[in-house]
């Protein structure tokens, strides 16, 4: 074999495993993107099925209902509420009326979470839950004449 084909065999070799490695960065990138979803859109549809996702909103007043370490509750958007089902404790901060982010699968209409994130402070929502809030707070306030 000649010194410059040589090379270029080399050369197509570096540039082989480059693409490799470079794909599986890619695979690895887009299997753990989780996005964010209100109970509107989960209602619609736009959730993923099969694929674990984060659900947000406010906990539905006198929703929470506890058997030892499962607890079920409603998370609502205004319009529209989904069941979620968690086991396990609960963060400190999470009551009913406050803001939380789940995350996990649906199944069946009831969201599984296997984590349940409370908001830290009176001032701090998702930006997506509070967009999601205003918005169905302007489509159900009754116009102005």
């Amino acid at each position: 074999m000649k010194p410059r084909h040589r090379r270029m065999a080399l050369v197509a070799g570096v540039l082989a495993v480059m693409g490799v490695v470079a794909a599986l960065v890619v695979n690895a990138m887009r299997s753990n993107l989780v996005f964010f979803y209100t109970p509107t859109q989960v209602a619609q549809h736009e959730a993923p099925a099969g694929r674990s996702f984060r659900l947000g909103g406010l906990v539905v007043p006198g929703s929470v209902h506890r058997d030892g370490v499962q607890v079920r509750f409603q998370i609502t958007d205004g319009p529209q509420a989904v069941p979620v089902s968690f086991s396990g404790s609960l963060p400190d901060l999470f009551k009913e009326g406050k803001g939380v982010v789940a995350q996990g699968r649906l199944d069946a209409g009831v969201f599984h979470a296997r984590e349940v994130l409370a908001k830290h402070d009176e001032n701090y929502m998702p930006p997506e839950a509070a967009l999601a809030l205003k918005a169905a707070a302007a489509s159900s306030s009754p116009a102005a004449p």
